[in-house]
């Protein structure tokens, strides 16, 4: 059975029928070779059986795009769906073109097998017969033209279904896309608003803060000052079951301190009144010349120079072979005696205009009253604490860091630290480069600070809060440095002898 177009040309053009696009793979796009074979029968050549056909494509690209919209996101889902539904366009424009070409071989064929019977009329014998067999050939051809062109119709019909599936489902996912668009869209504002939140919350409790914080300060600095007193109260010890007997020996020490000094200030007036003044008699040394205290040089004449126009230096001197000690540092008009001056002599030089003055005290520097019994409860102790009130650093770059927090200060048996609360600031075993002695600068405080150089281009000053603490602490390191073969003193010190 053959179908006649209804506006074809009688010839058809080898451009007709386009390439198939790449996305889609046909079988052929060419008309089937045939053989003749034995009796006159039509053979078709045998097909690559690696050559899939249309069904078989479109059905593999429909699995595999089913297969990778499991693991695709939904913007790659509609790209892809959008790219087959193109595909899908494709193949029907191709299905059509095919069916045209088909369409334009029927209408050969009937041409073909209308000359073929004018010829039979026209021919005979064996002439007759080939024509015959020519015209059954093509009647064949025909009817295998007819099945082809079902299969096309076939595929057509799926080629289609396919379209509006994937048409469909490029839709369905342009939806998904525009739902997760306004979804993130959504959280993005509520995550603006949750960070414009926090923000608020934070710069609130900022300003709290900063309005609170000194108020803690102080708050913290007397709770640490009520918990000091109650840990001394509820940490007695024989030292400060002998506090009372201390203070009255103190107190007797100093009477007889003042009235001392008061005898010397009277001879010395008495001399300026016989006109026997000197140079020398100038200036004085003034203070209790007992370890605890500090001494002072002041004039006693109006006619004495300014201290600041002149150079001062102090010396120790043994009472034994009478041998001057340099005190390296002491360049000021007051020094406070350290343990290491007890039972030494202490001198001054004064240079003005080029003529030495020297300034001796009446006496060896006593020792303080229970201090040595205090220093040896505290040896009995594996560390010892005490607390520093007011703290400068100097590092190796010659900077001065005060601080006014409360330090600790530990003296252990085998090392000296430095802590701030929980932080460790300095923390140095005893070694030939550590120092320890009391400040040499002057000052009204001079008795109960001390320095301490840990190591090579990190000292500090360290402030006690009494010049008994300040004096049991040098005492104390420097006894447990001596268990250890060092000899901890200050700079250019030398230790005396049964130390």
């Amino acid at each position: 059975m053959t179908r006649v177009s209804r506006d074809f040309s009688n010839t058809m053009q080898k451009e007709a029928v386009p390439a198939v696009s790449a996305d889609v793979t046909f079988t052929s796009s060419r008309f089937p070779n045939y053989k003749l074979g034995p009796y006159n029968q039509i053979l078709e050549a045998k097909e690559d059986p690696k050559v899939l056909s249309m069904k078989e494509v479109v059905a593999r690209e429909t699995a595999q795009l089913l297969e990778q919209q499991k693991r695709l996101s939904v913007r790659d889902l509609a790209s892809k769906f959008e790219k087959g539904l193109a595909a899908a366009a494709k193949l029907s424009d191709e299905a059509r073109l095919r069916e045209a070409a088909s369409l334009e071989k029927h209408v050969l064929l009937k041409k073909l097998r209308d000359a073929l019977e004018s010829l039979k009329g026209r021919v005979a014998g064996r002439n007759k017969d080939d024509v015959e067999d020519a015209i059954a050939m093509v009647e064949a051809l025909a009817v295998q033209l007819t099945q082809r062109e079902g299969e096309l119709i076939q595929e057509k019909a799926e080629v289609k279904k396919l379209a509006n599936f994937l048409k469909q489902a490029s839709e369905d996912a342009k939806k998904l896309v525009d739902e997760e668009r306004s979804f993130a869209r959504a959280e993005i504002e509520n995550a603006r608003e949750a960070v414009r939140r926090v923000e608020e919350a934070l710069e609130e409790q900022e300003r709290i803060s900063r309005a609170s914080g000194k108020q803690d300060v102080e708050e913290l600095m007397k709770e640490v000052q009520e918990a000091r007193r109650i840990k001394m109260l509820h940490q007695p010890s024989k030292v400060m079951d002998m506090e009372h007997e201390l203070l009255a020996l103190r107190l007797q020490l100093a009477e007889k301190s003042k009235h001392s000094l008061q005898l010397q200030k009277e001879l010395l007036i008495s001399k300026s009144r016989r006109g026997e003044e000197s140079m020398s008699d100038m200036y004085e040394i003034d203070g209790p010349e007992a370890l605890g205290s500090h001494l002072r040089i002041q004039a006693c004449s109006d006619k004495a120079p300014d201290l600041s126009h002149c150079s001062v230096q102090w010396y120790r001197v043994s009472s034994e072979g009478g041998k001057r000690e340099l005190i390296s540092g002491a360049t000021k008009s007051v020094y406070a005696p350290e343990p290491f001056d007890v039972g030494r002599v202490l001198q001054a030089d004064i240079v003005l205009d080029g003529y030495p003055i020297t300034l001796t005290t009446s006496g060896p520097i006593d020792p303080a009253a229970g201090l040595g019994s205090y220093v040896e409860a505290l040896v009995r102790k594996h560390d010892t604490e005490f607390n520093v009130y007011e703290v400068v650093i100097t590092q190796m770059n010659g900077a001065d860091h005060p601080s006014e927090s409360i330090h600790v200060l530990h003296v252990g048996k085998m090392r000296i630290k430095l802590c701030k609360g929980t932080a460790t600031i300095a923390k140095e075993y005893y070694s030939t480069s550590m120092q320890l002695c009391g400040v040499r600068g002057g000052g009204n405080a001079a008795a109960q600070a001390l320095f301490w150089q840990a190591k090579k281009g990190l000292s500090f000053v360290l402030a006690f809060e009494s010049e008994r603490e300040r004096n049991a602490a040098i005492m104390l390191a420097r006894r447990f440095a001596f268990d250890c073969n060092i000899m901890l003193a200050g700079p250019d010190d030398r230790a005396p002898q049964g130390t």
